[in-house]
């Protein structure tokens, strides 16, 4: 039978459908996918760095680059100057698109992917977008930082090489104002502690867990197999997370992926991290968003806003608990 689930961090109701499941043998890894630009060699390899502007971040490791930050050389979000809104009449409204576009190449290798990140090299990214979010947060006109992965074609990739975006920007996006409201009104405690707390003690949308950092699949996933990956150590800004639980979170993002990779295949995915905008103060708890790409949102979903998910989130833990994975 069909179930309405609110979703307590942006007060949306999604609808559980699993009778219209597929078999998750069933659902199709994403495409083989080239890069769309072939006409020039893959900007992120080792050697084609002079097809990127100048890194403003790398790490290295025995004299070579691992991992780098590069400006996007088609930002959607370029400039310094203040957010300011322009009314052209009664309805029409603009604002210059000023901030910041950043790739973040995050593995030498063209065929990599987040699920083969050793232990060193998932803390390292995590240690990288914290030092890139603290100096976002100088900049006075960057008020909200994103960052996204998208795996593959259908989730918005373009390039094959595995890379994240890091985009700064001069507004706060709706979805993350949407859970800061979700925080300020909770009266039982901090939100996402206490749903942590009630998915342990129910147990059935857990995918891994310890004492630092826990992965479930929503109470109201609006996708098949999303995942929700929470630190247990409660900071607003990711920026102020201690190294301890940075590590554990980069572990377990790593280890996510693993599971959705064993258990599905290669599926596409975006990710998305969410933490408080860099000067706000109040209720908030920083986290990250898995979404794959199986289905394709219809006419009701785009005229309502409603999600039907096909998977109960309940089922969707079970199967990625059931896979081993090898870091």
């Amino acid at each position: 039978m069909s179930q309405m689930r609110l979703n307590p961090l942006n007060g949306r109701w999604v609808t559980i459908v699993p009778d219209r499941a597929e078999r998750p043998s069933d659902f199709a890894t994403r495409s083989p996918v080239g890069d769309l630009q072939l006409d020039r060699p893959c900007p992120f390899c080792p050697g084609n760095e002079e097809e990127t502007p100048p890194a403003v971040e790398t790490s290295e490791e025995d004299g070579t680059w691992s991992m780098r930050v590069v400006p996007n050389r088609f930002p959607a979000f370029d400039g310094d100057d203040a957010f300011a809104v322009h009314n052209l009449g009664p309805v029409h409204v603009k604002a210059e698109a000023s901030g910041i576009h950043e790739v973040f190449v995050y593995e030498r290798g063209h065929t990599g992917g987040l699920h083969l990140l050793d232990d060193d090299h998932a803390v390292e990214l995590m240690a990288v977008l914290k030092r890139r979010l603290t100096q976002h947060a100088e900049l006075p006109f960057v008020r909200y930082t994103q960052v996204i992965v998208n795996h593959g074609r259908e989730a918005g990739a373009s390039i094959a090489h595995p890379h994240g975006q890091i985009l700064g920007l001069p507004f706060v996006p709706s979805e993350v104002l949407d859970e800061e409201r979700a925080f300020a009104r909770f009266a039982g405690g901090s939100l996402l502690a206490t749903t942590v707390e009630a998915e342990l003690a129910a147990g059935q949308r857990i995918v891994l867990a310890n004492d630092d950092v826990v992965v479930m699949c929503p109470w109201a996933s609006g996708v098949p197999y999303e995942m929700l990956i929470v630190p247990r150590e409660q900071h607003a800004h990711f920026p102020n997370a201690s190294d301890e639980s940075l590590r554990a979170v980069g572990i377990a993002l790593r280890d996510s992926i693993a599971h959705l990779n064993r258990a599905l295949g290669d599926v596409a995915f975006n990710l998305g991290l969410h933490t408080a905008p860099h000067q706000h103060t109040g209720d908030y708890h920083w986290h990250m968003h898995i979404w794959p790409q199986l289905t394709t949102q219809a006419g009701f979903e785009r005229g309502t806003g409603v999600l039907i998910n096909i998977v109960a989130p309940e089922e969707a833990a079970a199967t990625l608990r059931s896979v081993a994975v090898n870091a």
